[in-house]
Formats: C-alpha cells, sequence, structure tokens
C-alpha cells in the first residue's frame, strides 16, 4: 500500500494507491483510516472502489453502513472513486445519491473531483 499525502487550501488528504482490497468489514476500515491518520496525519482519504470489498457494495450485509458510520463517529471524510454505474441496485444508487449530498462521504468517479469535494465541503452546489 502506498499513500500519497496532499495539502490543498491547508487541508490535508491522504490518497491511497493499492492493488489490494483493504476494506472488508468495520474493523479493517477503522484499521486502516487509524493507520494512516496516525502516520500521516490526514483525516481525509481518497480509496478507490477496488479498495472495498465487492460485498460492501450489497447494502444488505451492512457492511457499508458500518465502515461510513465509523467515518462519521470519528469525523473523518472520505470519498471513494470509481465507476459506481457497474451496480443496478436502486437502493445502493439511493445510497450513493444521498452521501454525496452530504459532508462526510463521496462516491466520485474521478481522484481530482475527490480531493477538490474534500478540500471545499461547505461549497454549495
Amino acid at each position: 500500500m502506498n499513500v500519497r499525502k496532499m495539502n490543498l487550501n491547508n487541508i490535508e488528504i491522504a490518497v491511497v494507491d493499492s492493488e489490494e482490497t483493504l476494506i472488508t468489514d468495520g474493523s479493517s476500515a477503522l484499521d486502516l483510516f487509524a493507520t494512516i491518520q496516525y502516520e500521516f496525519g490526514c483525516s481525509r482519504f481518497v480509496l478507490r472502489q477496488s479498495h472495498f470489498a465487492e460485498n460492501f457494495f450489497d447494502l444488505k450485509t451492512g457492511i457499508a453502513g458500518n465502515v461510513l458510520q465509523k467515518i462519521i463517529n470519528y469525523q473523518m471524510k472520505l470519498a471513494i472513486i470509481g465507476d459506481f454505474t457497474i451496480y443496478s441496485s436502486k437502493s445502493l444508487k439511493d445510497f450513493i445519491y444521498e452521501m454525496n449530498s452530504g459532508k462526510d462521504v463521496f462516491f466520485l468517479s474521478s481522484e481530482e473531483e475527490a480531493i477538490y469535494k474534500l478540500t471545499n465541503v461547505q461549497r454549495k452546489y
């Protein structure tokens, strides 16, 4: 796993690059976020869709809710980048829409878009 630390508008963001699945449940997510926060001093993260176990995107498993609740509870912010159009679940599409309307978790298509969202979360779109 490689972590690139970016600083934009005096906000530090950890961009994670890895070929591995990093998050399989709430515990692995919290371990990852805590490690990055400790080692890099960042509480905002950019992860790729491939970093999450596939069952994360099946809302019935509860993994997405568990992971994202940790982000909110620990006052962190997360952008997940990928192609979410591959999922046909209406409930997942609604969930992604709701998350993107908030201020803590975003599902986006590019790293550039993710960094912008994480550094300008108060801006109205």
